[in-house]
């Protein structure tokens, strides 16, 4: 109870030093402010796109490459549905073509930039599914110090009791001060993936550019201290509800994802025993544990939550496992060499606790459900780089993501097709069209699945960079064949696409005893089950044409698909470890025809 008050007190003290900052930052504020006022040529400069004029709005800038240039961006955003990422991409895409002196519509290469500007026209021949701009490359600034990628949205509808800015979808974009103006999202390229990754360190302020002045640095300051703001309040309500013995007693009951780590760790003793582990996000401290049955010389069991490092401790301590220091700073070790550290990892790197480079191996579990939402994957690559020895393992070293499509027995439809006698199917409907706007977490039965297994995308762990974990990927489903021979297709109906993932311990590093932890709904269900994306409408599927021709849509019941085409992009959430997965279907038929649908977005927060 005394640590408790004492990191509430802690926490107060930090309030009252933010709001001393934030007083001194609104007079500041107040005098940039005057000072533009007084005719200071800092007004926001917007670059056309296409050629030299600058407007000081994005609307003035949109309607002048509308009259001038062919290029409408309101109906481009509106007809291929372009979030803010889209258009971001869009923007810097136009950009670079311009450069070239290529046509970004037909992609034709002019001889000069007048002659660009001549043949400049309506864009053609674009499809949802193949859009060139739709390249992550593009999310990269072309253009230094472009204001336009942080501004384009600003005559988007805004609620002014409210200081929340939104994309056009309506997703949160970032919660910022009162005193915080639009200009400051055009800081530095750093800002916008400060809004993206999972793990900013809270007070780090944005480097200045060169020439950049002091006003300049004031209003991206004030932007980073909002976001660090709002990223520490999830921090600790994501640490905080780790405090929770229940959710503990739920992972370490998952008798599949335990014994997968406990055979990894324990049954390699060529990799663990005399190795110095590092343990990040030991909870309980289960898997250090591990790690010193297995023989570690000495495992730093890292943890976040300071009541679950106490925890970590003092179970640590009861098996004569803890490492001790005396205060004299002299050492001793009565047979303990878990050393438990409370602290975020991005925190201990300026600690020095741990010398850099100085681990063998590292382990973790930081999957979150659909493998990606709250996991804590970008701490674990902060810890491998700053940590982990040249050659040294990542345990898991290796994870990969499945789709699939289920059909309507994994949707609440059966229950409420049959409540004691009577059909309640209208209920289970509705259920149904609800659920095509949020991803559900729930445990598919193998049978229920309609589709063969399409991999979606694999990640190495042992080499991946943070912002992989941003990815698009294209799968066709099939209908899953029958294991009858000579029995006649049917039609089935898919009503949507599960996720799940799988985490491997290869003989990579695992010499002796490789293993791999599956969610898959052919497995036994684990506590992160799969996350199902519920289609807007279901598409029939067959894997033999009907006998009967029929000009019918294609994914119909009288016009069944025979495969489903399923772009898939998941990047991390602006809020922070939340995820946005967005889906795309395409049905086609048998003679080659396709049936497109709307891309359906949904976000994992």
């Amino acid at each position: 109870m005394e640590d408790n008050e004492e990191e509430l007190n802690n926490i107060q003290d930090i309030d009252d030093d933010d709001d001393v900052e934030e007083e001194e930052e609104e007079q500041n504020w107040d005098d940039w402010t005057a000072d533009g006022e007084e005719g200071e040529e800092d007004d926001l400069q917007l670059l056309c796109l296409f050629c030299e004029n600058r407007f000081k709005s994005s609307g003035s800038l949109f309607d002048h490459c509308f009259s001038s240039h062919s290029f409408d961006f309101k109906t481009i955003k509106t007809t291929f549905k372009l979030d803010f990422y889209g258009c971001f991409k869009l923007i810097n895409y136009v950009r670079s073509q311009v450069a070239n002196n290529q046509c970004w519509s037909c992609g034709s290469t002019c001889k000069s930039r007048q002659a660009l500007q001549d043949h400049l026209h309506e864009p053609s021949g674009f499809e949802n599914s193949n859009l060139p701009w739709d390249n992550d490359m593009y999310l990269k600034p072309y253009m230094e110090e472009d204001n336009l990628l942080y501004s384009f949205d600003e005559d988007e509808e805004v609620d002014d009791d409210d200081d929340t800015v939104r994309n056009i979808d309506g997703f949160e974009k970032m919660s910022i001060d009162d005193e915080t103006d639009l200009e400051s999202y055009a800081s530095d390229l750093n800002l916008l993936k400060s809004c993206k990754e999972n793990e900013v360190k809270g007070g780090t302020s944005v480097s200045a550019t060169n020439g950049e002045s002091s006003d300049d640095k004031r209003s991206s300051n004030s932007f980073v201290k909002a976001a660090n703001r709002d990223i520490m309040i999830v921090n600790k309500d994501y640490f905080g509800s780790y405090s929770s013995f229940g959710i503990h007693k739920e992972m370490i009951s998952d008798k599949v994802r335990t014994d997968a780590y406990r055979q990894a760790i324990v049954d390699n003793p060529s990799l663990i025993k005399g190795a110095v582990v590092l343990d990040v996000g030991c909870g309980t401290g289960i898997l250090s544990l591990f790690a010193a049955q297995g023989g570690a010389s000495m495992v730093n069991a890292v943890e976040a939550s300071g009541k679950m490092a106490t925890v970590a401790s003092q179970i640590a301590k009861d098996n004569g496992l803890l490492w001790n220091e005396v205060t004299n700073g002299s050492t001793k070790q009565e047979n303990g060499v878990v050393k438990v550290i409370n602290s975020m990892v991005e925190d201990l790197i300026e600690s020095g606790q741990i010398k850099p480079k100085s681990v063998d191996v590292l382990v973790s579990e930081w999957m979150g459900y659909c493998l990606l939402y709250e996991s804590m994957l970008s701490s674990v690559l902060v810890a491998r780089d700053h940590w982990l020895k040249p050659g040294g393992a990542i345990l898991p070293d290796t994870a990969t993501m499945f789709v699939a499509g289920f059909g309507k027995g994994a949707t609440s439809i059966p229950f409420w097709e049959n409540v004691y006698g009577f059909n309640m199917s209208s209920i289970g409907n509705e259920l149904v069209k609800d659920a095509a706007h949020i991803p559900i977490v729930d445990v598919v039965d193998g049978n229920n699945l309609v589709t063969n297994t399409a991999l979606l995308q694999a990640f190495d762990l042992a080499t991946m960079k943070p912002d992989e974990v941003d990815f698009t990927a294209s799968v066709q489903l099939e209908q899953k064949s029958s294991n009858s021979t000579g029995v006649e297709s049917t039609t089935t109906k898919c009503y949507g696409v599960v996720l799940w993932f799988e985490t491997s311990f290869t003989s990579r590093f695992c010499k002796e005893a490789p293993t791999v932890l599956s969610t898959s709904p052919y497995t036994p269900p684990t506590h992160w089950a799969q996350t199902l994306l519920t289609l807007n409408e279901p598409i029939s599927l067959s894997s033999k044409m009907l006998t009967t021709k029929s000009r019918a849509m294609v994914g119909s019941e009288v016009n069944p698909a025979v495969k489903i085409g399923a772009r898939i992009s998941i990047a991390r959430g602006v809020e922070h470890r939340s995820i946005d997965i967005s889906l795309e279907v395409t049905a086609i038929g048998f003679d080659g025809q396709k049936q497109k649908w709307p891309v359906q977005l949904f976000n994992m927060r």
